[in-house]
């Protein structure tokens, strides 16, 4: 029971504490009612994608170093300060809807779970086997690293319960040598993922029961050929308004490519998902910069990672001056 109320610590704090003031709506969409997407979801992404952020930062971290120099209680932390501040935000766009909170909370829970029980061991005994190896990595922390990478990019497009755990748990067996520490990340990741097979299994059909969320959405661009539209893969002109043309894009990490392409090439945009708000990030090597509503250190690198909220009709300009601001793109959430 104390680690049932423990876990559920951080939701029901954030549940509780983290309001922000409502504000009245008047931007009324362009696009038909079935394309909209309600506003506050593009803040409620980033929790989703700190968890991949996060996965990225692992994979650098022990591409370089062990699993014990990561900072899990870290990267905990992270997750449910971010989603307050961004709970509290989101108030001014709309209400955030039960489903989504609920999906937030789930996911920060098993995030939470899985870096709580993952810390418990590489602390301990992952520890004293990367310490009786000594300073040379043995040739399983170099293969593991590079699954981890793997995974974190797959994370950007795909949902995390189709990754092949199974399949890298056999790489782990057939790459291990006879040295004390390969065996031992034989075994402690492959129980590893042979758990998290089993879990994605299970998500994964209750997916199937309720339905996938929407890979793509709809968009209104200005300042753009119709014929440089045609060109982009999966890119589909709907209709032509008189604020500018109507299209049809894939969602996730795909979107941020075409976004920033259709800004350098001086697109400009109206509305995303019917809406005249979004979020995006950008990295740099300054601990804040003017305008984020939120900042933090990323791990196994020295830079920040901060989050931005602009105007869409904005979102095109400021991607183009990204570059002498000192910062570097990461991602445009969508809704």
């Amino acid at each position: 029971m104390i680690c049932i109320a423990g876990l559920a610590a951080p939701s029901v704090y954030v549940e509780a504490t983290c309001h922000g003031h409502s504000t009245q709506i008047d931007y009324r969409p362009l696009v038909a009612p079935q394309h909209h997407r309600p506003e506050t979801r593009t803040l409620m992404t980033y929790p989703e994608w700190y968890i991949v952020h996060a996965y990225d930062d692992y994979a650098r971290v022990i591409g370089k170093k062990d699993p014990h120099h990561f900072a899990y209680l870290q990267a905990i932390g992270g997750f449910w300060s971010s989603l307050c501040s961004l709970t509290e935000l989101s108030s001014a766009h709309g209400k955030i809807d039960t489903a989504t909170k609920q999906m937030v909370y789930v996911i920060g829970t098993s995030f939470t779970v899985e870096l709580l029980l993952k810390a418990v061991y590489e602390e301990t005994l992952g520890r004293l086997f990367a310490g009786l190896r000594g300073p040379t990595r043995a040739p399983l922390d170099d293969v593991s690293a590079r699954q981890a990478a793997d995974y974190a990019t797959f994370l950007q497009q795909v949902p995390w319960y189709k990754w092949r755990f199974r399949d890298d748990a056999k790489e782990l067996a057939a790459r291990a040598t006879g040295r004390l520490r390969d065996k031992e990340r034989r075994i402690a990741l492959g129980i590893e993922y042979g758990a998290k097979a089993a879990y994605a299994r299970v998500v994964a059909g209750a997916v199937a029961r309720v339905g996938k969320d929407d890979l793509t959405l709809r968009m209104i661009v200005q300042d753009v050929l119709p014929v440089r539209l045609n060109a982009i893969t999966n890119v589909t002109i709907i209709a032509t308004h008189s604020e500018g043309l109507e299209i049809e894009t894939p969602r996730y990490r795909a979107l941020t490519h075409i976004l920033n392409n259709l800004a350098a090439e001086n697109a400009n945009f109206v509305e995303i998902a019917g809406n005249d708000d979004i979020l995006f990030t950008a990295i740099s090597g300054d601990p804040t910069i003017e305008g984020a509503i939120y900042s933090s250190a990323r791990q196994g690198a020295k830079d920040y990672r901060h989050l931005v909220l602009v105007k869409v009709s904005d979102l095109a300009e400021n991607l183009r001056l990204l570059a002498q601001q000192g910062l570097h793109l990461e991602h445009i959430h969508d809704y």
